[in-house]
């Protein structure tokens, strides 16, 4: 049986989670995560507060967490790191395309979460988010859809994750919004 009361939220880490200045009212934690996919280690920077709310968001199942990102293929590692369990990969590409390349990727799992499996969507990426216009209202028709597309030098904030657990809980959000440089649309 589908769950269509709690939403999937795709989940991006670079620019999402793994920022430059996180902020979160304390020091960032870091660490170097290999990546296998180009052989390469990369400084993860990161709000502890943030990982924390991720988290409990989703042990108190009021969203599924899919990551959407191009560590897709090393979320094992994020998943350790952040003392997440195994999540599902919304992108399941061999090689995966790296930056716009995987863009259309992205956008085709968001339209899947809510076409093929009738989910609500939160969409959190800094830059795949299709721009305003058809596909992003596609997207957003009737409500069913959150995308907030963080600065990526700060990624998700404490309001962000506001936004996201109110739409977990099915309370209504405005339309169209600004937040200080931080995005969001429902419709």
């Amino acid at each position: 049986m589908i769950d269509v009361g709690r939403p999937v939220w795709l989940l991006d880490v670079d620019g999402v989670l793994n920022t430059v200045r996180p902020g979160w009212g304390g020091p960032p934690r870091k660490a170097l995560v290999w990546s296998g996919a180009d052989n390469t280690s990369y400084l993860m920077r990161w709000a502890p507060a943030l990982i924390d709310r991720i988290r409990a968001l989703h042990a108190a199942e009021k969203v599924e967490l899919r990551w959407c990102t191009t560590w897709c293929p090393d979320a094992d590692r994020l998943e350790r790191l952040w003392r997440l369990p195994e999540l599902a990969r919304g992108l399941h590409a061999d090689p995966m395309p790296r930056g716009s390349d995987c863009w259309p990727l992205k956008q085709q799992a968001a339209r899947s979460v809510l076409a093929e499996e009738g989910r609500r969507l939160i969409w959190t990426d800094d830059d795949a988010l299709p721009p305003p216009g058809p596909q992003r209202e596609e997207l957003t028709a009737r409500g069913r859809a959150l995308l907030l597309a963080p600065r990526s030098a700060r990624g998700l904030q404490p309001a962000d994750l506001d936004l996201i657990e109110k739409f977990a809980e099915g309370r209504r959000l405005p339309t169209h919004r600004v937040a200080g440089r931080h995005r969001h649309t429902v419709d």
